[in-house]
């Protein structure tokens, strides 16, 4: 049975959600490169309980020329585990999540640096399992296009699956460190991986002890069929964009009936979509703030973000904006989930070009609200009590002032309805999430030793 009250996560960006946000004059135009910064936001987020601060990640600059690179704001930022293994010493309770791809790592790097981020912390590590999706990114790998869209989740579910046997690789009270007997660790208790699989051979062990949380949480984003086959399989905790209750409400049933047709617990599988809260004490105050940001990013800008959103099959520079967004698109070898999510939008309120390209530059395709604190917890409340959210994934258009905004006026609203907690209750994330520690694979009852080949 779920709990009653909602989780709440801190997207963690260095300007805020808005694509104009860093020209904002309450925002700092260094913040990307500003520890100090990123601080205090996750000092704002911990003080109001939030279960966990969220770094996303692209390993490549997403814009396709010079004019729009210009003028983006966001190629200046810190890796995110190294960000976040720096605030694990500047905070005591937040969960930390950092996005890793499966296309460009090898799965003995993610093991260890998850791992050593998960005793940095005292357990509060969770990794975003991605698989790129950024037209430019293989080129910095020394290939030419991205893997076929299906190959990538392949790889990924083989990926994690090698990742949690490095995790599971020694068991938790291997390390003896008996300084009389002179026996560091315990053989006995180290499971060789031996893993030769269709895309990955990896023998082990990891050179790390396994994590306090066991493994640190596994995230993951996707709504595509291959995503949400791949969430109900291995997400413990889901993010998604999708601003339609009814189709939230549909996402989260379905959701939630394939993970328990794989033997999953529906507490054990917390969907978390996105929302872009823009807070003032009255509706006019809101939307003025939403028309300024509105006014500092350019129609270029905008148009190369929104063909960017879209998988790259549209070139709108031209386009007659004026024109009534089509059905469908070509399908897209990148963001097929977000394609899928902005032409349903479309399509149901009849956007014009330019509209579709105004509200990704607002929200990506995320719930915005722009209102009073009332207003935002009545969306949030409705969406949570709907069963289309265990939680929220908290997108402040600007940083730090529209999280200070969320923080000093929707969460006691919140709050006061019973919806939100008052403080932390566990040690690790896991604890605070209500999630399960995962026993050792190669320890569990009737499991003999490592399997040689993960298919």
């Amino acid at each position: 049975m779920r709990r009653d009250q909602m989780k709440l996560g801190l997207f963690l960006v260095q300007a805020g959600y808005n694509q104009g946000a860093w020209r904002d004059p309450s925002v700092p135009a260094n913040g990307g490169i500003d520890i100090e910064h990123y601080a205090h936001l996750a000092e704002l987020a911990e003080s109001a309980a939030f279960h966990f601060i969220f770094c996303a990640d692209s390993p490549s600059v997403s814009e396709r020329d010079n004019a729009t690179i210009a003028r983006a704001g966001r190629n200046d930022g810190f890796e995110p585990i190294t960000l976040l293994s720096a605030l694990s010493s500047r905070t005591q309770q937040i969960g930390l999540v950092a996005t890793a791809t499966t296309t460009y790592h090898q799965p003995y790097h993610i093991a260890r640096m998850f791992a050593s981020l998960d005793y940095l912390s005292g357990g509060r590590a969770a990794w975003n399992i991605v698989t790129s999706a950024g037209k430019f990114e293989a080129a910095n790998f020394g290939e030419k296009e991205l893997p076929d869209y299906d190959a990538r989740y392949a790889r990924a579910k083989e990926f994690v699956e090698v990742v949690k046997g490095l995790w599971d690789t020694w068991e938790d009270d291997a390390f003896i460190r008996d300084k009389q007997s002179g026996i560091f660790v315990d053989t006995n208790k180290l499971h060789l991986l031996n893993h030769r699989g269709n895309y990955l051979s990896v023998r082990g062990p990891l050179n790390v002890a396994r994590p306090p949380q066991g493994y640190p949480v596994l995230i993951q984003a996707g709504a595509s069929d291959a995503g949400i086959r791949f969430a109900a399989e291995v997400g413990e905790v889901v993010f998604t964009a999708e601003p339609s209750l009814e189709n939230g409400v549909r996402y989260y049933a379905n959701l939630k009936e394939k993970a328990r047709a794989l033997g999953r617990q529906d507490d054990q599988v917390l969907i978390m979509p996105g929302i872009v809260p823009i807070v003032g004490r009255t509706k006019q105050e809101a939307s003025e703030k939403l028309q300024r940001l509105q006014s500092y990013t350019p129609i270029d800008v905008l148009t190369s973000r929104a063909d960017q959103w879209l998988g790259f099959v549209t070139d709108l520079r031209s386009e007659n904006l004026d024109a009534l967004v089509p059905e469908a698109l070509p399908q897209t070898n990148f963001f097929q989930s977000r394609q899928k999510v902005l032409l349903g939008l479309a399509a149901r309120h009849k956007f014009t070009w330019r509209q579709l390209i105004r509200l990704i530059a607002d929200s990506g395709g995320h719930l915005l609200v722009v209102g009073t604190p009332d207003d935002i917890a009545n969306t949030m409340v409705n969406t949570f009590d709907q069963r289309a959210a265990d939680g929220f994934n908290i997108l402040p258009a600007t940083v730090p002032g529209g999280l200070k905004d969320f923080v000093d006026l929707v969460v006691p609203e919140l709050r006061r309805r019973g919806k939100f907690r008052s403080g932390y209750s566990g040690r690790t994330l896991r604890e605070n999430l209500g999630l399960k520690r995962p026993l050792n694979q190669f320890t569990r009852p009737g499991v003999s030793g490592p399997s040689q080949k993960h298919t």
